[in-house]
């Protein structure tokens, strides 16, 4: 069985399963505008938009989906600055929503 994932910004709703995956994660929760990543419905990882941290799901394998979030923060970052970087940058990969294996 496969789940989708999916990676958006947070919005003011969303606060309460940032402070719970925050908790289960020993760290502070990030502040402010965040890129989030679930896998389902469930709340994996956290990015915070101005680099200040990161949470994520410590009962799950959960790096490869910190890099997604990395990853589309750099490409929105590049996005707003009007810059390409390279050529992995002429090939923008917009990631929404992909399947992963359980």
């Amino acid at each position: 069985m496969t789940e989708a994932i999916t990676i958006r910004h947070s919005t003011h709703s969303d606060r309460w399963q940032i402070m719970r995956l925050a908790a289960l994660d020993d760290r502070p929760a990030p502040c402010g505008e965040a890129l989030l990543a679930f896998v389902g419905a469930e709340l994996r990882a956290a990015l915070a938009l101005d680099g200040r941290g990161i949470v994520a799901d410590p009962f799950h394998r959960t790096q490869q989906l910190v890099d997604l979030l990395r990853l589309r923060a750099a490409q929105e970052l590049d996005g707003r600055n009007g810059r390409r970087r390279g050529p992995a940058a002429r090939r923008r990969i917009p990631i929404r929503t992909v399947e992963a294996a359980a």
